[in-house]
């Protein structure tokens, strides 16, 4: 049985989100969490309604996509118990996973090329979280909350 991921994009990250769910589907499970086309649809609710998928462990981890990342970003990090991580390189993607515990990573569909944005995924997916202080740290976030 294949690992299972969740993906979703708002319309400005459909285009990648497509060529990421494509390419991942032949060693994972990929539930698509939407958007479908390239027409207009709000990004909050997409990406909202997906982390709360994440929460409820239907999926372990999910790639969120919109035009920059910035705004998937945002939005998935107002959800207590997720970790959203914008990442725009592997560096970054491996250090969200191994300092952070990531259980989001997104991505700007805009901005980064389809081989790139595979290089990140792969590596996101990949890397392990080392515990030790940086647990630690994780709950010194968690003890932010209002």
């Amino acid at each position: 049985m294949k690992p299972k991921l969740g993906i979703a994009s708002d319309h400005g990250g459909f285009a990648l989100k497509e060529f990421l769910r494509k390419s991942l589907e032949e060693s994972f499970e990929v539930v698509d969490y939407g958007t479908k086309s390239e027409a207009s649809v709000d990004y909050p609710v997409i990406i909202g309604d997906a982390c709360r998928k994440v929460l409820a462990g239907e999926v372990p981890k999910l790639i969120a996509l919109c035009g920059t990342g910035i705004g998937a970003s945002i939005a998935a990090n107002r959800i207590p118990g997720i970790r959203a991580a914008l990442c725009h390189d592997e560096f970054t993607a491996e250090m969200s996973r191994r300092h952070n515990d990531a259980n989001v990573l997104v991505l700007g569909g805009r901005v980064l090329g389809t081989d790139l944005a595979l290089r990140i995924v792969q590596k996101w997916i990949n890397t392990d979280f080392e515990g030790g202080r940086h647990e630690r740290r994780l709950g010194l976030i968690e003890e932010q909350k209002p």
